[in-house]
């Protein structure tokens, strides 16, 4: 049976806890936006493309800016376009619906398939951005003043909303979403995860990169931890080095793949010591 009809379980590309895997079907069931937050690096952005192959459906991807407006995502009226076009003499001038373009949120009303919709990073915009979405997530249409139309859902969308807790989302948000905090992966999970990236990778390879990232992560004075994607990407460097096994440890190589802050470089090699 497909995920379709079985509900989200991860794909072939991204391993996801049972945790995970319930509260997103959770959401789904209950239709309700699925807020999710870890630390950089675990995967939150990912979830939402993983969700959508699963299931078989569309990805929207609203990725919020702190310049960004809760209108944006609804609907944009071009004025400047009309304006331009009246000057030129343009046929259709008075309609003003050929101006309104629909942004993220709208595209997803007028889906004609469940699509998915990830909002992105969503505490990056101002502190008031939430609470402006409040009645079209909760209801699920909005109003074009313009025109003077009301959008409907056809299909009410899956909603994943991504923060990294740079600031705090209102209780009146929160109460609408289904929560969900991804915990950076225990070794067994991590191992599960590189191996679908590197399905051939050697044991003792696998096995000395972990030890040496798990090591750097356990240092207490690092301000940035490497994450999962750094670890990936610095497995890839060794495989494309040919660096010999039985010196990760005592030389660190590539070392600037996965440690990003000088700070940081300083107090991994005063450790090594």
């Amino acid at each position: 049976m497909n995920g379709q009809n079985n509900g989200f379980a991860g794909t072939a590309e991204y391993v996801a806890s049972e945790q995970l895997m319930a509260s997103v079907n959770v959401a789904v069931a209950l239709q309700k936006p699925l807020l999710i937050k870890g630390e950089p690096g675990t995967g939150k952005t990912m979830l939402a493309e993983a969700v959508a192959k699963s299931l078989g459906k569309k990805l929207i991807i609203w990725n919020i800016k702190s310049t960004t407006k809760a209108q944006e995502g609804l609907y944009v009226y071009d004025t400047i376009q009309r304006l331009y076009d009246g000057q030129f003499g343009e046929e259709g001038v008075d309609d003003i619906a050929r101006y309104i373009k629909l942004g993220k949120l709208g595209e997803a009303f007028e889906s004609e398939e469940q699509a998915v919709l990830l909002i992105d990073e969503i505490d990056k915009a101002d502190l008031e951005f939430p609470n402006d979405l409040l009645w079209e997530l909760d209801q699920m249409e909005f109003y074009i003043h313009e025109t003077k139309q009301t959008v409907k859902a056809r299909q009410r969308p899956i909603v994943i909303i991504t923060s990294n807790a740079e600031k705090e989302l209102p209780d009146a948000f929160l109460r609408r979403c289904i929560f969900h905090y991804i915990d950076f992966p225990d070794e067994e999970l991590m191992e599960e995860i590189v191996k679908t990236h590197f399905p051939h990778i050697g044991d003792n390879l696998l096995e000395n990169a972990m030890e040496v990232f798990y090591w750097i992560r356990s240092i207490k004075d690092i301000r940035k931890k490497p994450s999962t994607s750094e670890l990936i990407d610095w497995i890839n460097a060794l495989q494309i080095g040919g660096i010999p096994l039985d010196t990760l440890r005592s030389r660190l190589p590539f070392i600037g793949v996965m440690v990003k802050k000088d700070e940081d470089l300083q107090t991994v090699r005063e450790r090594m010591n």
